[in-house]
């Protein structure tokens, strides 16, 4: 078996019509409003706690942003077995640091990683707190190669947007450093090289082309084998994928990513629960938590342990204490919704700033990217109105309140898959009430007796359903 070092871990009329709308209804525009918010670390490889690390390769954290690289060094990033200093490089691409040993760990030792406040953001914000975190190494040596788990666009893909990145998912932690416009490269019409910015988060890798592609054109996308894992394990071979893009335009920002965490119409970090009879159409899954924090479906453990059912459940029910590979499947589907999380809320250049001053109700709503520095009420009936590729992103530093009864439609279109609601505070979702597209929640998604959502709920503590019904929709 492979050692787990870390833990191996992705219609144009219509919305022009919805943007004139908006236009008469709010104020458009870039925040001019200061950076005052303190970064934080939103991944670590290895995993807090984890056990039976591999000796070799690097240590690595994920920013909620990115960081000044000057305050990502050595004196700020480090890593200690008990009072003894590990001497070793550190390197910072993207908004990943990592730390290479000079020799290889210590078998069946606990290491201790800390990140100072010293370390930055671009705005000057210090961590509000030094972050530390800890795990134990096994006996064995990473020498397994990478693979890519899966790409966006899918391979053969057809009516692409033109104006959205690109980005393959691996199977474990990556080496930043390696991963550049050098070997992450896009090519189309034929041969021809298209520009753009090469950016590392988590597992996933992302290509922004530095201006929207060619209409109804074949493009090929390109990783080369020298790209590789942190024990610095390559790519077998070079791989590759073609898509087409679609031949109308499409609008708002790029998709965000959820790798893993979309195989799931509910994912939580600390518990799943809800008053029978509820309606999942999709899986879910827990982790770090264990099957007892999924209360209310009254589980069925399947024969092969990796998995429950449930009649309330039209999909499978995972956690972390059934058999492998669900520990480890579910290790990586909460990276990436931590990294889907933090990817939504970085996103910059908002499309409208502070919309209805909190309030959206009555609201026809285009594809954009929505940003604001308070909650969010919906309290009367919302549509998205755009096509089957555009895309909305809503940034909400507080809670979400979508009152009793009242619906967020699509029209035009537009599909649940591409609409990302990222809240910092709760998504309470009233009795009966409809809503559209993907929570990512930093804490908990609330649904009220009767309450429905075509979408997933993402949520970094818990997810609580009252006779609700949640469908998962394709990705």
């Amino acid at each position: 078996m492979r050692p787990r070092y870390f833990s191996k871990l992705s219609t144009t009329l219509g919305a022009l019509f919805a943007v004139s709308l908006l236009v008469a209804a709010c104020d458009d525009g870039e925040s001019t409003t200061p950076d005052t918010t303190a970064p934080s670390v939103a991944t670590t490889v290895p995993a807090d706690a984890d056990t039976a690390v591999a000796l070799n390769g690097n240590i690595a954290v994920t920013f909620s942003e990115e960081m000044d690289p000057s305050t990502i060094s050595d004196a700020t990033f480090t890593l200690k077995q008990g009072a003894d200093a590990i001497s070793g490089k550190v390197t910072y691409t993207g908004v990943t640091a990592s730390f290479e040993p000079n020799e290889v760990l210590t078998a069946g030792t606990v290491y201790n990683g800390n990140v100072a406040v010293g370390a930055k953001d671009l705005a000057g914000n210090a961590l509000e707190a030094a972050f530390a975190w800890s795990f134990t190494t096994g006996t064995t040596l990473d020498t397994e190669a990478p693979t890519v788990l899966s790409t966006l666009p899918a391979a053969a893909a057809v009516n692409v947007s033109s104006s959205g990145s690109l980005s393959a998912e691996f199977s474990e932690a990556m080496n930043p450093t390696s991963l550049s416009a050098t070997t992450f490269t896009v090519t189309g019409p034929g041969v021809t090289a298209v520009a753009g910015i090469v950016t590392y988060a988590g597992m996933t890798v992302t290509f922004e082309p530095s201006a929207d592609l060619a209409l109804d054109t074949l493009f090929t996308a390109s990783i080369a084998a020298s790209a590789e894992d942190l024990a610095g394990n390559a790519l077998a071979v070079d791989f590759s994928w073609t898509f087409t893009t679609s031949a109308t335009v499409t609008l708002g920002p790029a998709p965000v990513i959820l790798g893993l965490a979309g195989d799931y119409a509910i994912l939580a970090k600390s518990g799943v629960d809800t008053v029978p009879a509820s309606a999942v159409i999709g899986n879910i899954g827990v982790s770090p938590i264990d099957s007892t924090g999924i209360t209310g479906f009254s589980l069925s453990v399947d024969a092969s342990n990796e998995f429950s059912t449930s009649t309330q459940v039209t999909g499978k029910v995972r956690a972390p204490d059934y058999s492998p590979p669900t520990p480890a499947s579910l290790t990586t589907a909460v990276s990436n919704m931590e990294t889907a999380y933090t990817d939504a809320a970085g996103r910059t250049t908002p499309d409208y700033t502070e919309l209805g001053a909190g309030e959206i109700g009555g609201l026809t709503l285009a594809p954009g990217l929505y940003k604001w520095g308070t909650g969010l009420s919906i309290s009367t009936d919302v549509i998205l109105a755009g096509g089957p590729n555009d895309v909305w992103i809503f940034q909400i530093a507080g809670d979400v309140t979508q009152a009793n009864g009242i619906k967020v439609t699509l029209s035009g279109g537009a599909l649940p898959k591409n609409i990302f609601w990222q809240a910092f505070g709760q998504v309470m979702i009233g009795t009966t009430a409809h809503m559209e597209g993907i929570v990512l929640c930093q804490t908990a998604v609330i649904l009220g007796t009767g309450a429905s959502v075509n979408g997933r709920l993402l949520a970094q503590t818990s997810v609580t359903l009252d006779q609700s019904t949640v469908t998962q929709p394709a990705l």
